[in-house]
């Protein structure tokens, strides 16, 4: 009997092991608070069917365009197109190094990234803890980052919003940039680190949504459906 009751907790546990991936996938509180879902997306993600995607009712997508100061996203130019004739609302965010200034960084993503009074407001992902392949790190990286957001201001007509973990916000933002609009990320639960209200919440980096085949990371807004109409309301 013994040798019975532990086969089956053996087999129990080996079957949550392999439906754990699986349930994860499928774990999303944020909605059940939050009416606003959005994705963000990069050539990781693959071809998108950016009308299936808008038709399973998402709210907005935020697509990779360029890292660095050289580095652009292959899939963006397709996304970008594709996302606006599904109708789903877009903005383009650029993955910031340690290794480049903020300037450099700016050029690369303004030459990726066309004026659109429509889009969203950009976002710089600010996560990378370094080290740097070549040369060494950039020595102030706040200012770096408050160099890239004017820039990017200046060519666009609006501010972009910092998109940051709690890792690289305890190292490098607390205490700073405390009029500066966030996207948080903390899976499952919502963000409370660093005292930040947030504009956007980053909960899920597994999730499933049809029109892309395998995983996408999922996003809250942390407003109403008019309370969004009014941040994306398109520039003048």
């Amino acid at each position: 009997m013994r040798g019975i009751v532990i086969g089956a907790l053996a087999a129990l546990l080996v079957g949550a092991i392999f439906a754990a991936p699986w349930a994860y996938s499928r774990i999303e509180l944020a909605p059940l608070r939050y009416d606003v879902i959005g994705v963000d997306v990069s050539r990781h993600q693959g071809p998108i069917d950016w009308r299936t995607l808008a038709g399973s009712g998402i709210g907005f997508a935020y697509i990779k365009a360029s890292e660095g100061a050289t580095f652009r996203d292959a899939n963006f130019a397709t996304n970008w197109s594709e996302a606006a004739l599904a109708g789903v609302p877009r903005g383009a965010y650029h993955f910031f190094t340690q290794c480049r200034a903020g300037a450099d960084q700016a050029q690369n993503f303004i030459a990726a990234v066309p004026r659109d009074p429509q889009a969203l407001p950009h976002v710089i992902d600010a996560e990378h803890m370094g080290p740097c392949r070549t040369g060494p790190a950039v020595a102030d990286v706040v200012q770096e980052i408050e160099i890239f957001l004017a820039l990017i201001e200046a060519h666009y007509g609006r501010r972009p919003l910092i998109y940051t973990t709690f890792e690289f916000h305890d190292v490098y933002l607390k205490g700073r940039l405390a009029d500066e609009r966030f996207w948080l990320r903390s899976l499952v639960i919502p963000p409370r680190f660093g005292g930040r209200s947030w504009t956007f919440w980053q909960y899920h980096n597994r999730g499933r949504r049809p029109g892309i085949t395998g995983e996408v990371d999922l996003n809250a807004f942390n407003g109403s459906r008019p309370d969004f109409a009014t941040f994306a309301q398109p520039i003048p």
